[in-house]
C-alpha cells in the first residue's frame, strides 16, 4: 500500500485535476479564429499575445504539476490562470438570458465561471500542500474530516498569524 498512497494516488489525483488543461490548448490552436476572437473580447489589449501565453500555461503547468517539478508555482500560476479567465472571458452578468427557460448563454458562462473557481480551489490546495491521508484510513475512517482550521506549522516552528504578531495555538 506504500507505493499506492505515496506515488499512485497523488499523481492520479494530479491527473484528474488538470487533465482538461492541454486539450483546451489544442482546442484553441486547432480554432485558433475563435480563440482570438475570444481573447480579444475582453479590455485587455494584445489577444494573439494572450492566446499564446494562455496555451502555453495550459500545457506547460500541468505537466509540472503532474512531474511534481516547481509544481507549487505551477499550480499557482494556473489557479491565477482560472481566476482571471473567470472574470475576463466568463461574465455571465453581462447577458440578459440568464433567467429565460431553455438554452441561455449567460447559464452557460456562469458554469464555466464556477467550473473555472472550482479548479482554481483544487489548483490552490496544490500550492499551499496539504497532507494526504493514506488510502487504509480513508477506507476506515470513511466520515473522519480534514484538519483545515488546525493552526498551521512549518516544520514545528509556529506560523504568526493576527495582529501584533501574535501566534497561531493549535
Amino acid at each position: 500500500m506504500l507505493w499506492l498512497d505515496l506515488y499512485a494516488i497523488p499523481i492520479i489525483i494530479r491527473v484528474f485535476l488538470v487533465v482538461l488543461f492541454p486539450f483546451s490548448a489544442l482546442d484553441k490552436i486547432f480554432d485558433w479564429k475563435d480563440a482570438l476572437q475570444q481573447a480579444n473580447s475582453s479590455f485587455l489589449p494584445g489577444g494573439p499575445i494572450l492566446l499564446v501565453l494562455g496555451i502555453l500555461v495550459e500545457f506547460i503547468a500541468p505537466v509540472c504539476i503532474v512531474l511534481g517539478w516547481h509544481d507549487r508555482l505551477a499550480a499557482f500560476v494556473l489557479a491565477v490562470f482560472c481566476g482571471v479567465t473567470a472574470l475576463l472571458y466568463h461574465n455571465f452578468w453581462s447577458y440578459p438570458d440568464f433567467w429565460i427557460r431553455g438554452e441561455s448563454k449567460a447559464r452557460g458562462h456562469f458554469w464555466d465561471f464556477l467550473k473555472n473557481f472550482g479548479l482554481a480551489g483544487g489548483l490552490l490546495l496544490i500550492t499551499f500542500g496539504t497532507n494526504l491521508a493514506p488510502l487504509s484510513y480513508v477506507a476506515s475512517h470513511p466520515l473522519s474530516s480534514t484538519p483545515v482550521y488546525a493552526a498551521p506549522t512549518v516544520d514545528r516552528h509556529p506560523i504568526h498569524c493576527g495582529s501584533a504578531g501574535h501566534t497561531c495555538q493549535p
